[in-house]
């Protein structure tokens, strides 16, 4: 028997995009200058090798985001326990949406995403820079 959704992607998207503070890419390129933001690349790590990430950005994929947000997990990253405001960002602006949501969801704050995601990032003419595979593990921002 064929599987019935209720709540499809654009569904979540939608609902997400009404809880969370979305930012232009012009706006986000301006708030990356700030020492207390933190922009989260959400992308696979092949991605990134491919298309290149904003530079000084954490590399946190979407499917260990809750854990390492969380400080009782025992894969909890420093970076989310600090003062900061979280931006998170993937190749068009959905993943990240359901990101931000999370986050806010389990606490973090503020939180906000990037419309259009890293492509809107690039066209609005954010800085971008190449890494090897080898080179994406997490960063600690300043």
């Amino acid at each position: 028997m064929p599987q019935t959704i209720h709540r499809g992607i654009k569904s979540l998207v939608a609902e997400a995009n009404a809880q969370i503070t979305t930012l232009s890419a012009p706006e986000a390129i301006a708030a990356a200058q700030r020492d207390d933001v933190v922009l989260v690349d959400i992308r696979d790590p092949r991605e990134i090798e491919r298309e290149g990430r904003v530079p000084g950005s954490f590399s946190c994929t979407r499917g260990m985001l809750e854990f390492w947000i969380d400080p009782e997990s025992p894969y909890a990253k420093p970076v989310f326990q600090q003062d900061k405001t979280f931006i998170f960002y993937c190749a068009g602006g959905l993943r990240s949406a359901l990101a931000a949501k999370t986050a806010q969801d389990m606490g973090l704050k503020p939180v906000a995403h990037v419309a259009g995601g890293f492509a809107a990032w690039r066209e609005a003419g954010g800085p971008v820079e190449k890494l090897p595979v080898d080179k994406l593990a997490p960063r600690q921002p300043k």
